[in-house]
């Protein structure tokens, strides 16, 4: 029921007896703790090894300003820049989003990362923190775009983790530091941000993240912590039927609810089935507070498990990877 952040670049011991407690469902890596892709390669097989049961190890790999690991893999642009594309060729930014999507989860699977949170279905309405993060304004462009690039993330053996819902896109606060509220009747979200995720439900996504934001036309609660966004309208309205994450815990947004314990209960209590705890200086107190916790079911790991994946030297040797990073790292010269 969690997935844990973890300090540096090599597992210390108390991390090891973090990962042995049967409510961790996973681990979550960064920037800190990446140096070379030998490195990680090693630290991720370190993780797996601290326990017999299967264990989720999962990153931000977005592309652009949200890429944890850089050295050893493709610089990935921002979604942005495959958002511009599409103003003046559709067809050439569908195959970019494809591309885009293979390429990142190939890496990754490659280093057996069993999943990034992505895509971003947030429309670029104005949030400074998913600016170029995101494709596009445009929710059917959006739509389109991220269909694309969760049907290729499956092809490289990658489940996909839609988000941030219902929407990041349209207010103007950083959930990072402070409350976020969006004031909209359900109306309009449902006329706009709603329609990427919907669309992607309807494919089939396996997961889905949820954003720290309110709305309180639709709940009082930012909608991580709303059994009205959760059970209501994503799993009842958009017959959702996989895998729901809360937002990092550690972020101020999330703080409203009370301390640690507080957060993760009310998570719980809402919906969520996988509770992120990105800071370790919070996960011994995260842990103590499910203790008495029953862990996520089986089949909950096994949706977001990687499958298929080809090794690092076997991406070297495969043409249509050198194709697709040439295509895409040439992307920021040729929207600028």
């Amino acid at each position: 029921m969690l997935i844990i952040g973890i300090e540096g670049r090599q597992l210390r011991s108390i991390e090891r007896d973090w990962i042995c407690a049967p409510q961790v469902s996973g681990v979550i890596l960064f920037k800190r703790n990446f140096e070379s892709r030998e490195q990680v390669a090693q630290l991720i097989a370190d993780i797996r090894a601290c326990r017999h049961e299967p264990l989720l190890v999962c990153v931000d790999q977005e592309g652009g300003p949200v890429q944890r690991f850089r050295e050893g893999f493709t610089r990935l642009p921002a979604l942005a820049r495959i958002g511009e594309v599409y103003a003046r060729d559709p067809r050439l930014a569908l195959e970019l989003a494809g591309e885009h999507a293979w390429l990142m989860a190939s890496e990754m699977r490659a280093v057996d990362v069993d999943f990034s949170y992505a895509p971003v279905l947030d429309l670029a309405r104005g949030n400074v923190v998913i600016g170029e993060r995101a494709f596009h304004a445009d929710p059917e462009v959006v739509s389109r775009l991220g269909l694309e690039y969760v049907r290729n993330m499956r092809l490289a053996g990658m489940a996909a983790t839609l988000k941030h819902f219902p929407g990041h896109g349209s207010v103007r606060e950083d959930t990072h530091l402070e409350a976020a509220i969006d004031r909209r009747a359900l109306d309009a979200i449902r006329a706009a941000d709603l329609i990427p995720f919907a669309d992607a439900i309807d494919s089939g996504a396996e997961a889905v993240m949820m954003g720290h934001v309110t709305y309180p036309a639709v709940d009082e609660n930012p909608a991580g912590y709303s059994s009205v966004w959760i059970r209501d309208i994503l799993r009842g309205e958009l017959g959702f039927r996989g895998v729901v994450f809360s937002d990092d815990i550690s972020m101020a947004a999330a703080e409203g609810v009370g301390g640690v314990a507080a957060r993760i209960a009310a998570h719980r209590d809402a919906g969520c089935d996988i509770v992120l705890v990105c800071k370790p200086e919070i996960v011994p107190e995260a842990l103590a507070a499910c203790r008495d916790a029953n862990p996520c079911e089986p089949d909950v790991i096994e949706a977001l498990r990687g499958k298929v994946a080809l090794s690092c030297q076997d991406l070297v040797d495969n043409p249509q990877h050198a194709h697709f990073a040439a295509r895409l790292t040439a992307l920021e010269t040729v929207s600028a």
